[in-house]
């Protein structure tokens, strides 16, 4: 049987068994827990300092620019922790004047609210008493007893001689413990508070020296790595507090003004509680919008405040959460939506109403925690807005789950910051690698191959109304900023130049299909000669896909040479001897001993191209090491009537 058409050996697949939990990983679960359950006892202690910490991050702004204005260190926190208290003492001034103001009315409020409970009584459960009536009178009552007066009596003389409970109360005349029970919900708050300031001045004050300590403690070995963690942290921090102070500020602005118009009593205080609580995810907003809306129920006895107060706040909250908090934050804080409502749920179990409130600033913490450190990488990966698999495995994963849909819309989206040809070449290519690859170690079926071809198959038919043009400049300024590229990585997946007119072709090549794209011998390279065909047409230059089989020993004989000028053969895995390789062109050199052979071995890392000898067995005219070269090669040799004449590619001695 002809070497070609041997079927290959399939090598024993190599996934491992699932094996039995390591002694690493038993530890870290029990470290994860002893954490989670000291957190939890501790949560008296810890809340305070963690409050301490984050209430330096929103002051340390102030405080740099106290002292770029040549204030001392100590006097600038001084003075930012003074700011800080004077704003809360301002806030609670007037929140209590408002709450008096509001006082004197009560009673009204309350006769109207009764007056609306009444009416809508009447509208709801009265109609369903009604009813009730009109069919308990088609009932038959209950029969009655033959002496009530007997029976009643009965009942009384038994009840006459159950013995009265008596409980002696001593009167309560500890006036020290009637003052405590009065102080102690009074001054616990401003306890806390003052603790918490304390803390954060001296946070303030050794703001150096404790990096310098979390640098020794955590990353003394890796500064470089640990000093761009405390940075990252604490500029997402600010920038997260400050953005959320200076909207939810709005928020409150906006709302005080609305009242005032709408005429709901004490527009400030309701304005102030809103920005406020929008600090508290989830709950925050509705609570903030129950207390107005239940004072304009109580304020107008028709229901049109109400209306308009809702109103309101339905419009701030949504333009606020889906327009100008999205603008804002962007991705600073680097959450996922699903890691914010999950973390909620975590801190709120473990600290309270305290943990939802610290929910997202704490999770934002541990993200970038995991963000550096190896160990605690699956905190990135479950929390994290970055995307867990990249392009290239994203689209091998859709063609392994069979689905070509996905993978194309995958691909309209990146097709936005790169052309056709880097698509290929960056994602496209390297995922057919992966495939590959895997055929090779025997852990894909012949069934699961198939599907993958005819998913690529799918992809490329649906990408054929895309052309192969470079995305507009801001788009592409854009895409090298967000994927940290250089603009020589950019420029290296630009598309190829624009083809030559037919006029100044070379003799042949201004025929129909002047390229024949052969496939190597692997499973999925006819795949890759597809995917070229394609940006060849693109690029002015028809192509054709041969499959390996036609240039076998018996069947190159039958492979018509018609209108060809070039061949392109395309291997996606390549590796030691390609002995298979030398033969099939010394093959195609005895057939056609005119046309000019180039080989594409994708993708750049093929080893075999790094051995100067094993280039010069091969014996192609080109090769070449992605796409967008071996179509710069096929337009330059459209235009040379010479082979070799491109100096972007390599040719081979």
């Amino acid at each position: 049987m002809p070497e070609e058409l041997r079927p290959t050996p399939s090598a024993p697949a190599s996934v491992a068994p699932a094996g039995t939990p390591s002694t690493s990983g038993l530890l870290s679960l029990a470290v994860g827990v002893v954490v989670v359950a000291a957190l939890y006892l501790a949560r008296e202690v810890l809340v305070p300092i963690t409050l301490a910490v984050l209430l330096s991050f929103v002051l340390a702004p102030l405080v740099s620019l106290l002292r770029r204005m040549r204030f001392p260190n100590v006097l600038a926190v001084l003075m930012a922790v003074v700011v800080g208290l004077g704003v809360l003492g301002a806030l609670g001034g007037v929140i209590g004047i408002q709450v008096a103001s509001l006082a004197p009315n009560l009673p009204g409020y309350v006769a109207t609210i009764e007056g609306k409970v009444q009416t809508v009584q009447a509208a709801t459960v009265g109609r369903l008493t009604s009813l009730a009536e009109r069919v308990g009178r088609h009932v038959e009552p209950a029969p009655t007893p033959a002496n009530p007066d007997a029976a009643s009596s009965g009942r009384l003389g038994r009840a006459s001689d159950q013995p009265v409970p008596v409980t002696i109360q001593e009167e309560d005349n500890n006036q020290v413990e009637l003052l405590r029970r009065i102080a102690e919900p009074v001054l616990a708050p401003v306890e806390t508070t003052l603790i918490i300031f304390i803390v954060a001045v001296f946070i303030l004050l050794q703001r150096e020296d404790l990096r310098d300590r979390l640098i020794r403690l955590f990353g003394s070995g890796d500064l470089h790595r640990t000093t761009i963690a405390l940075d990252e942290a604490a500029r997402r921090l600010s920038r997260y507090f400050l953005a959320q102070l200076g909207i939810n500020a709005a928020f409150g602005v906006v709302v005080a003004i609305g009242l005032t118009i709408i005429g709901i009593p004490s527009p400030i205080l309701w304005g102030i509680l809103g920005a406020l609580l929008r600090f508290v995810p989830y709950v925050g907003a509705i609570i903030a919008a129950a207390l107005p809306v239940a004072l304009a129920a109580a304020v107008d006895p028709n229901w049109s405040l109400v209306i308009w107060t809702a109103g309101l706040f339905v419009v701030c909250e949504a333009l606020t959460g889906q327009v100008v908090e999205p603008l804002v934050y962007g991705h600073s804080t680097g959450l996922s939506p699903v890691a914010v409502v999950v973390a909620a749920i975590f801190w709120t179990w473990l600290w309270g109403p305290i943990g939802l409130i610290l929910s997202t600033p704490l999770t934002l913490c541990l993200v970038i925690l995991g963000r550096y450190v190896d160990r605690l990488e699956f905190l990135d990966v479950l929390l994290g807005d970055r995307p867990a698999l990249t392009p290239v495995e994203n689209f091998y994963q859709r063609m392994l789950a069979d689905d070509p849909d996905e993978a194309q819309e995958q691909a309209e989206l990146l097709l936005k910051q790169r052309s056709l040809t880097g698509y290929y070449d960056e994602v496209a290519l390297k995922g057919l690698q992966l495939a590959a690859n895997d055929a090779q170690r025997g852990v894909l079926g012949q069934e699961k191959l198939e599907r993958i071809k005819r998913s690529i198959r799918s992809l490329v038919h649906e990408l054929a109304d895309y052309d192969d043009v470079e995305p507009a400049p801001d788009e592409r300024a854009e895409a090298a900023a967000g994927s940290s590229k250089s603009e020589k990585d950019v420029e290296a997946n630009s598309p190829p130049e624009h083809p030559p007119e037919r006029a100044a072709r070379a003799p042949g090549w201004d025929g129909a299909t002047p390229i024949m794209c052969l496939a190597g011998r692997g499973p999925l390279d006819e795949a890759a000669s597809t995917i070229l065909a394609q940006l060849l047409d693109k690029h002015g230059l028809g192509a054709r896909v041969i499959p390996h089989e036609a240039a076998s020993r018996e069947g190159i004989a039958t492979l018509d040479p018609a209108g060809i000028v070039l061949i392109c053969i395309s291997y996606l895995e390549i590796s030691g001897n390609p002995a298979h390789l030398r033969y099939l062109i010394g093959r195609l050199r005895k057939r056609f001993p005119k046309i000019a052979i180039l080989v594409g071995l994708w993708p750049a890392e093929a080893e075999v191209l790094r051995d100067e000898q094993m280039r010069k067995a091969i014996g192609s005219d080109y090769y070449t090491t992605s796409l967008r070269e071996a179509v710069e090669t096929c337009l330059k040799a459209a235009t040379s009537t010479a082979p070799g004449s491109s100096t972007s590619v390599h040719r081979a001695a």
